[in-house]
């Protein structure tokens, strides 16, 4: 990613799709997919950076990364 901020990535097999499949929670809808882990990260932060493009061509607001989540 190239300015944008980090936000959470979650990646897991999907025996349904045999694929990695990688999530931004923040993001509404912001995930993909790859054959391996590195590529299903290295393809999600392109849809990160399309996702913020998309949000700021539209005038919405773009969430800021929560960070860590802390569990009390």
């Amino acid at each position: 990613m190239k300015n944008n901020p980090r936000y959470e990535i979650i990646i897991y097999w999907s025996e349904e799709d045999q694929a990695f499949i990688a999530e931004v929670p923040e993001l509404a809808g912001c995930l993909a997919d790859g054959d391996s882990y590195s590529e299903a990260l290295a393809n999600v932060e392109i849809v990160i950076e399309e996702w913020v493009e998309t949000a700021k061509s539209l005038g919405r607001s773009i969430p800021t990364p929560k960070g860590k989540l802390m569990l009390t």
